[in-house]
């Protein structure tokens, strides 16, 4: 049994020389230290995760032309989509959150609309499987469930229109977040909190496979995902504070709505609290808060099928009356609502 890792290994590293041989003999000129990074970073060692060296040459390949950019998108998606192997599949998903959290703003980009018609499971690796060893087996586990939270971090960036715990984030500071959170419609703030209990919901259903604890791949992993989940968790209450002040205008629609996605939020307080790794004071201030504003939302009875109902023919009987034109002119009188709570209703 002990000889099986030895060979796999032995056969791993005559295949990552016989790629760079390949690569340095057929590749353009250009871009041969580009595809020579990307190989050099993504061996087939399951126990060393990329080097910081490589990566900084394919980071540094976004500051250059369209052309390279998308060269080294279409290289490091190409290895990811034809691999076999569980240790190059996660050092390419690694390199792809690298981009997401450090990337240049047109290597980010070029990465987001990769292909050109997106789509669920993108990535491809939903059936990915690594039958080699046990260690590469439970690997896999990881490979699966890692592309699918990067795709879930990918569309939740797209809602919220930046990259969400990157470093060429537009939003500096909670303060700018806010007053940007601030000028949302409700259905604006509650398709952000919806997309983030989304990613979430993803983080809490990571692997917890007994042959991969402490493998530096998946510590790595970890660790990365560890930074998102602390960044979500601020956005979210960010949203929740907003939420707060608004509560006294929101319909009950929106009410309900609320209530779902914070339900959803704290069924993940369960299962994330099992992790060691995303326990923090901060992140324990969130959930409270979360639960708070749950109880404020309202009572359980919005959460059965009552409650279904009940919204059903609130906004039934709201669309009724909004439709007819003299109630939507504005009488003297008649108090306008801002978006946020921060506002005082004025009169006219």
């Amino acid at each position: 049994m002990g000889r099986i890792p030895i060979i796999r290994d032995f056969i791993g590293i005559i295949k990552d020389k016989a790629s760079q041989s390949k690569v340095a003999l057929l590749s353009d000129p250009k871009t041969l230290s580009l595809h020579l990074a990307l190989l050099r970073a993504t061996t087939h060692d399951p126990f060393t995760p990329p080097d910081p060296r490589h990566l900084a040459t394919l980071l540094a390949s976004g500051h250059t032309s369209r052309a390279t950019v998308s060269t080294a998108i279409e290289v490091l998606m190409d290895r990811l989509q034809t691999t076999r192997d569980a240790s190059v599949a996660i050092k390419c998903l690694i390199t792809v959150h690298h981009i997401i959290k450090r990337g240049s703003f047109i290597l980010q980009d070029r990465l987001s609309v990769y292909p050109s018609n997106g789509g669920r499971n993108y990535l491809k690796l939903s059936n990915f499987r690594d039958k080699t060893t046990l260690l590469t087996w439970e690997l896999s586990y990881w490979v699966r469930w890692y592309a699918l939270y990067l795709e879930n971090l990918l569309q939740t960036s797209r809602v919220l229109g930046f990259f969400l715990s990157s470093a060429s984030s537009s939003v500096d500071n909670n303060e700018e977040e806010e007053e940007k959170v601030s000028s949302l419609t409700n259905s604006q703030l509650l398709k952000e909190i919806n997309s983030l209990g989304n990613l979430i919901e993803q983080i809490s259903r990571m692997p917890n496979s007994l042959h991969t604890n402490g493998n530096i791949l998946v510590d790595e992993v970890l660790g990365m995902v560890g930074e998102d989940y602390l960044a979500s968790t601020n956005e979210v209450s960010i949203r929740v504070s907003e939420f707060k002040e608004r509560l006294s205008c929101l319909s009950v629609f929106e009410s309900v709505e609320l209530g779902f996605a914070l339900k959803r939020l704290e069924d993940c307080k369960e299962r994330l609290s099992a992790l060691g790794q995303m326990r923090n004071v901060l992140v324990e201030t969130v959930w409270g808060s979360i639960s708070e504003m749950k109880d404020q939302v309202g009572n359980d009875e919005l959460y059965g099928e009552e409650g279904r109902l009940m919204t059903m023919e609130s906004s039934k009987n709201k669309v009724s009356e909004s439709s007819r034109y003299g109630e939507r002119v504005l009488k003297l009188g008649d108090s306008v609502d801002f978006f946020s709570g921060r506002f005082s209703k004025l009169q006219y």
